[in-house]
């Protein structure tokens, strides 16, 4: 174990990985060394998520097993969604944690480690106030970004408005809270200079940005500010947009901007309008094509991600036949499928989780084999065309990356013959296809899609 060092886990989804990144910033410059080893480490930070059931039951086996290798002398903090719904609970269920953080102090992770260690606690000390995060100019404040490679995401925003019944996130975070759109610009700036070239704007629902500032169109303002700002990041791609509130500004921004990639993750969660309103989710169906219309016009090559829920409370046959039909309809790039998970004190409980599990896990294989072949259909409409294609690694003669239609990790990617410089962006010609890669090799064309 070495002395002012710190090895941080971090668990859940990319808006977790932004704050734990925060945190280690802070740490660094409160003079900490990051280890990648846990047992050299004097601080053993777990950034749990506590979204659905198997994620709280990882965080909480993590921490156990951090637990069960502390040493004398190091101290185990088990911060995130988790603690901040659960931090008596996790306390009680995991014996030996020095420290509770929640989701809404992030900020305060140098001040516990200094409070963990003046002073004696046979019990957690708990940084878990109940307000949101608040956002303000205060220098200490670390940036909001987590780089890999040559991308990075950008959180512009923190907590959730929405009444969906089956999400504890609101819970969890609070309400929806806008960052200035001038600390976004210059974080998008440094990450410019810092060599980063493809930036992922995030939040909990990015279509609500600045709302709460008072902005109308607050994301297409912000993306207009970013792109004129910062003219020089070559992509820029959207994540988590709410529907019905895709706006006809935001989609002018995304079909004139090159910065902006032709992509959009929009989880609808379900296509039965009966469904969708007892999940108090927008349950206009028409709307939903109308704008995927409307943007496919404008914006030739989108590529749409979305997301879907099966099994929710009172899903009945012909209700889950009209989400395999939707999916056939729309032909989707991308679609992640969940099972639902009962989560108490969201407004879904009274439902109850009625749908047994095998008729969820019978949905959920009927559902991701009509995607599969669309996935694959789709993929090989590409063979013969050339895509820019970001590089991230090369190993055995054979580099891999990413296209405008992969997001990191949650996407397909790109295997291109030869061993190609990381970080760069270098066109591709499609040889193969499979259901979620693509096969190519270096391409000259300057026609690109």
């Amino acid at each position: 174990m070495q002395k002012n060092t710190f090895h941080m886990i971090s668990l859940g989804c990319a808006k977790n990985t932004v704050d734990s990144d925060s945190m280690a910033q802070l740490l660094l410059r409160d003079g900490f060394r990051s280890v990648d080893d846990a047992a050299r480490a004097s601080v053993i930070i777990v950034n749990t998520c506590g979204f659905i059931g198997p994620a709280k039951q990882q965080s909480l086996d993590v921490l156990r097993e951090m637990a069960g290798i502390k040493k004398d002398g190091q101290l185990l903090i088990a911060a995130g969604c988790l603690t901040q719904r659960y931090g008596v609970e996790v306390a009680e269920q995991v014996p030996g944690l020095d420290g509770i953080l929640g989701t809404r102090r992030w900020m305060d992770i140098v001040r516990l480690v200094q409070d963990l260690r003046r002073t004696p606690h046979p019990e957690p000390i708990y940084h878990l106030p109940t307000e949101a995060v608040t956002v303000g100019t205060d220098e200490n404040n670390a940036m909001r970004v987590s780089v890999a490679g040559s991308s990075s995401y950008l959180k512009i925003a923190d907590g959730c408005r929405r009444p969906c019944a089956f999400c504890a996130i609101p819970l969890i975070k609070g309400t929806a809270v806008s960052r200035p759109i001038a600390s976004i610009v210059d974080e998008a700036r440094r990450l410019r200079d810092s060599g980063v070239r493809e930036l992922i704007l995030i939040a909990q629902d990015t279509t609500d940005y600045g709302h709460d500032l008072g902005i109308k169109d607050g994301l297409a303002v912000l993306l207009e500010n970013i792109t004129t700002s910062v003219p020089d990041m070559d992509w820029i791609r959207i994540m988590y947009a709410y529907p019905g509130y895709v706006t006809d500004r935001l989609i002018d921004v995304m079909a004139s901007s090159k910065q902006v990639v032709n992509y959009l993750d929009m989880p609808l969660q379900h296509a039965d309008s009966k469904t969708l309103y007892r999940m108090k989710r927008p349950s206009n169906i028409d709307w939903v094509h109308r704008t995927l219309n409307k943007m496919r016009t404008a914006i030739p090559n989108l590529a749409i991600r979305t997301t879907f829920i099966v099994g929710y409370p009172g899903e009945t046959e012909v209700e889950f036949k009209a989400l395999e039909d939707f999916v056939r309809e729309i032909r989707f790039d991308r679609v992640g499928a969940f099972q639902f998970s009962f989560e108490p004190g969201t407004t879904s409980e009274p439902l109850g989780d009625p749908v047994p599990a095998e008729v969820k896990q019978e949905r959920y294989e009927r559902l991701m084999e009509i995607q599969q072949n669309i996935s694959l259909q789709v993929n090989q409409s590409y063979v013969g065309k050339t895509l820019d294609v970001l590089v991230e690694g090369y190993g055995d003669g054979i580099s891999i990356g990413r296209s405008y239609r992969d997001a990191p990790e949650i996407d397909g990617m790109v295997l291109v013959e030869g061993e190609l410089v990381v970080g760069q962006i270098v066109p591709v010609r499609i040889t193969g296809a499979m259901a979620y890669d693509l096969t190519g090799v270096p391409a000259p064309e300057l026609i690109r899609i």
